[in-house]
C-alpha cells in the first residue's frame, strides 16, 4: 500500500486475482485472516450464465435441500462481506461454500433429483467447473491466481525457521552418538579410530542426515551460520524444543536404515528413498560434524 495509508477494517482483501475456471473467469480474493474468497457475482454467473440475481435463486431450490445446507445464504454472520483497500466493499462466498454448491448440483444430477432442464444445464456447468479444480484444489487455484502462493511460501519458511533455528548458539552437548559413527567407519571400510574419525565425513552429515531431514533448514544453516568447527557445530543452532529434537529422532531412523546396508551407496539410496528424494550430489566440502 502507499506510504502513509493504512489498512481498512478486517475482514479485507489482501490479494485480488481472476481465477479462470472452464469458460468463466471470477474475481477471486486471499483476505487478511486468510480465508480463500470469491465474488458473489462471478459466483452467479458461473454457476448460473447470467450476470445478474441473487444467489438463493440458484441453490434454494427443493431439489439440493439433501446435498447442501442453505441456511448461510439467510443468516447474517455467515456472509462474506469484506473490505477492498481504497473504500469499496465486496461479497462473496468462501472457497469451501463454491465447491460445496457445485458438487450439490453435480450430485443431484446424478441421482435424477433436478427438476427442471434449467437445473439440469446450471449441473452441466457445475460439473465442468469442479473438474477445473479438481486436480489441483480450488485453494490453490485461487492462492496462484492472486499471488498469495509465493507470499505463503515465504511465510510457511519463516515459521519453520524460526521454529527449528535458534537465535544464539547453544552451548554444545553431544548429540550424533558414536552408533552413527560406527555404521559410518563400517559402510566406509574406516580403520581408524572414532576419535579421529575423516572430516569428510562431514559431507555425508550434511546429506544423510541435515538435508534429508529439511532441505530448507539444511540451506539455511549452510548459507546462515558460520561453517561448522571443533566446538561450534550446526546442531547448536537448533532449538531444543523442535530443532533438535527432530534431528535426534532423525539420527536414530538413518542409524536403523545403516543397519541394513552393506554399502555407503546403498545407504544413501535408501536414505533418499525413504524420504522421497533425489539422492544429492554435494558440491561443497564442508568439515565439521564429522569431527565432532
Amino acid at each position: 500500500m502507499p506510504e502513509g495509508s493504512t489498512f481498512p477494517e478486517s475482514p479485507f482483501a489482501k490479494y485480488k486475482g481472476c481465477l479462470q475456471l472452464g469458460d468463466k473467469s471470477l474475481d477471486c480474493y486471499v483476505l487478511d485472516n486468510a480465508e480463500r474468497v470469491l465474488s458473489l457475482r462471478g459466483t452467479v454467473e458461473a454457476i448460473a450464465g447470467v450476470s445478474t440475481g441473487k444467489l438463493d435463486t440458484y441453490i434454494g431450490v427443493n431439489a439440493l435441500t439433501k446435498y447442501i445446507d442453505t441456511s448461510f445464504l439467510s443468516d447474517p454472520e455467515q456472509s462474506m462481506v469484506f473490505n477492498i483497500p481504497g473504500g469499496s466493499r465486496g461479497s462473496g462466498i468462501t472457497s469451501d461454500r463454491f465447491e460445496e454448491i457445485c458438487k450439490a448440483y453435480v450430485s443431484a444430477y446424478m441421482d435424477g433429483r433436478l427438476e427442471t432442464d434449467r437445473q439440469r444445464e446450471i449441473a452441466s456447468r457445475c460439473w465442468v467447473l469442479v473438474s477445473a479444480f479438481a486436480k489441483v484444489g480450488l485453494v490453490a487455484l485461487i492462492d496462484e491466481a492472486t499471488g498469495y502462493q509465493e507470499v505463503r511460501s515465504r511465510d510457511a519458511l519463516q515459521v519453520k525457521l524460526r521454529a527449528f533455528i535458534a537465535d544464539e548458539l547453544r552451548e554444545w552437548e553431544k548429540t550424533f552418538p558414536d552408533e552413527l559413527w560406527e555404521e559410518f567407519g563400517r559402510l566406509t571400510n574406516w580403520r581408524g579410530p572414532l576419535n579421529s574419525r575423516p572430516k569428510w565425513w562431514g559431507k555425508l552429515v550434511l546429506e544423510l542426515v541435515y538435508d534429508a531431514l529439511d532441505p530448507d533448514i539444511a540451506e539455511h544453516l549452510r548459507s546462515s551460520k558460520p561453517k561448522p568447527r571443533h566446538g561450534q557445530n550446526y546442531h547448536q543452532w537448533l532449538t531444543g524444543d523442535v530443532g533438535l529434537k527432530a534431528l535426534t529422532y532423525h539420527i536414530q531412523q538413518v542409524i536403523g536404515i545403516a543397519k541394513t546396508c552393506q554399502s555407503m551407496d546403498e545407504l544413501k539410496s535408501k536414505v533418499a528413498h525413504y524420504y522421497r528424494k533425489e539422492p544429492m550430489q554435494l558440491q561443497m566440502s564442508i568439515p565439521g560434524e564429522g569431527g565432532e
